[in-house]
């Protein structure tokens, strides 16, 4: 059989870059437009274009349905059915993102602007610390793209993250027993988040992020627990010291800083050594799979926590 050869294009038919950018942005804008177009309805999406990208894993998506609807986001109810039921009252546009601290440039991006930074499709593993997991086809940019906009200085040594507060949108945070302190908040070392695995998240499935998912924007940091990768982030900062976080202020016993997916560390009141893969049968015992160390980025991340004691800094 003949080796393909892919056909000639005469430099005529070949796309200008400066107008296929421009297409980018377009659709970057008509992104954002439509959200705003869409008001409080969470059932709407706006199509959102992205580049392809090496970061993918061959396995089975976890269905969209499940994806948009099985979710933890305590600031909409502590059931996994709460987001999904009780966002439709949450406007994820206007948006903006202020990223301040110990950076030379501070700014506050608004939110078409960074739809217009370089959008990747990347397919990853999503482990939650309760022992369940999904493949999630996420739509993004690396996480030090933005960072490299600010001059970040020599003396920080962490991010930390910051969710919006909205109780007249978002029940979860009304009344006089609250699950959690707002606004929920989160952290990583600065390596980490420049680790080209780190992603700032607009989108799923082709899609502009449901409000259950943490819309307009969201961290998605897939090598740890997924109470990592914090939700509708309004403020970055880039800081010295190790930042506080939500689930270690709560029960630090039960949720350390670094939350990195580990089998060989359990959780104090359930094993870690294996999973149950959302979308393939029954919780207790059936169809449950082994846990991956570093949720099966090992071979990219492991180098970060050279000498470091994972049981200790769990």
């Amino acid at each position: 059989m003949p080796a393909y050869r892919p056909p000639h294009l005469p430099a005529s038919e070949i796309t200008p870059r400066d107008i296929y950018m421009s297409r980018r942005n377009f659709m970057g804008a008509a992104a954002v437009a439509g959200l705003a177009f869409a008001g409080a309805d969470s059932a709407f999406a706006a199509p959102l274009t992205a580049n392809p990208s090496a970061y993918k894993v061959d396995e089975k998506l976890t269905p969209k349905e499940a994806v948009t609807t099985y979710n933890n986001f305590y600031e909409f109810g502590v059931n996994k059915d709460d987001p999904a039921a009780n966002s439709g009252d949450f406007k994820p546009t206007p948006w903006s993102v202020k990223v301040d601290g110990m950076v030379g440039k501070p700014k506050e991006f608004g939110l078409e602007e960074l739809m217009k930074i370089n959008l990747e499709e990347r397919t990853y593993r999503m482990r939650c610390v309760e022992g369940w997991s999904m493949v999630i086809p996420w739509i993004g940019f690396p996480l030090s793209a933005l960072l490299d906009q600010v001059d970040v200085l020599g003396s920080a040594k962490y991010v930390s993250f910051e969710t919006v507060v909205r109780p007249e949108e978002m029940p979860g945070q009304k009344g006089f027993f609250q699950p959690l302190p707002w606004p929920y908040i989160e952290g990583l070392r600065l390596d980490e988040a420049r680790h080209p695995l780190a992603i700032l998240a607009v989108g799923l499935y082709g899609e502009t992020l449901p409000n259950p998912n943490g819309a307009p924007i969201r961290l998605v940091v897939p090598w740890k627990y997924g109470f990592k990768s914090i939700k509708s982030i309004v403020r970055i900062s880039l800081v010295e010291k190790q930042p506080e976080t939500t689930w270690k202020n709560a029960n630090a016993r039960e949720y350390g800083f670094y939350s990195n997916v580990n089998p060989a560390v359990d959780h104090p009141r359930w094993s870690q050594a294996t999973e149950q893969r959302i979308g393939e049968g029954g919780f207790f015992g059936a169809n449950r799979r082994p846990t991956l160390p570093f949720n099966g980025y090992a071979d990219q991340v492991a180098s970060l926590y050279d000498g470091l004691d994972l049981k200790a800094n769990y």
